[in-house]
């Protein structure tokens, strides 16, 4: 059996494209062969015109697509501020030699990194907790220490993996918030898995649905939940 089969699909750029699907119908191996963690047996995917099949997740990263994952991996360790501060590539201080030869490039860069990692946090609402560990993160808190820290690469292509697993109603409220801000107002090009029906079908324009792999339809969230192939392969016969 083949998690992924046969599976051919676009994300329009400046959409918010949702992918949804029963369990085990292939949408987090379709995440992990379009990132870079798993390598397509055969077929191409391309990024802006660019081939990028096979391409190690660091350099599909840098090519300007981010992704989260269903089960938060911050550093625990670090504090939340810390956590955003880790992620621009190709910082000054990172060069062996740097620290000694410009130090005061180093401390320019720290500062404007510092003042855009504070930004961010402002507009996911995590300023508060901002010098906490990131262990006493609540879990919402933790869905939107993903998306501040995505935020803090630039991406081009932000993919989320169920952003709104585990969150409670307010925060699903903030993250829902944050998410069509990232489309609307950074231009932001957004590909998301959820199982939230009213948040997919609010959000997002158009829905994809994969079911053994491949896709199984595609359009406007109206046209979608009225399917009845979706409703029988995924929503079941009564509408939500």
């Amino acid at each position: 059996m083949r998690a992924v089969d046969g599976c051919s699909l676009e994300v329009r750029e400046g959409t918010i494209t949702g992918l949804i699907g029963p369990n085990g119908a292939g949408k987090t191996t379709l995440f992990n062969l379009l990132t870079g963690f798993h390598r397509p047996d055969s077929g191409r995917i391309t990024f802006r015109g660019d081939e990028i099949t096979g391409l190690p997740p660091y350099r599909i990263f840098r090519r300007g697509i981010c992704r989260t994952f269903q089960i938060p991996r911050e550093f625990k360790d670090l504090t939340v501020l810390e956590n955003l501060l880790v992620v621009p590539p190709d910082q000054t201080g990172e060069r062996l030699w740097t620290p000694w030869l410009a130090p005061q490039t180093i401390r320019r860069e720290e500062t404007r990194l510092r003042a855009q990692a504070e930004r961010v946090l402002e507009q996911v609402g995590l300023t508060r907790v901002a010098a906490d560990p990131a262990w006493t993160l609540s879990g919402g808190q933790k869905k939107l220490l993903e998306l501040a820290r995505a935020l803090m690469a630039d991406p081009k292509l932000l993919m989320l993996d169920e952003p709104g697993a585990g969150v409670n109603p307010t925060q699903m409220k903030d993250v829902t918030r944050y998410i069509q801000w990232l489309a609307s107002e950074r231009g932001v090009t957004i590909l998301l898995i959820e199982h939230d029906m009213d948040l997919v079908m609010n959000v997002c324009n158009p829905v994809i649905v994969l079911s053994e792999g491949r896709p199984l339809a595609a359009g406007p969230p109206g046209s979608i939940r009225r399917d009845p192939r979706v409703l029988a392969a995924y929503l079941g016969t009564r509408q939500r």
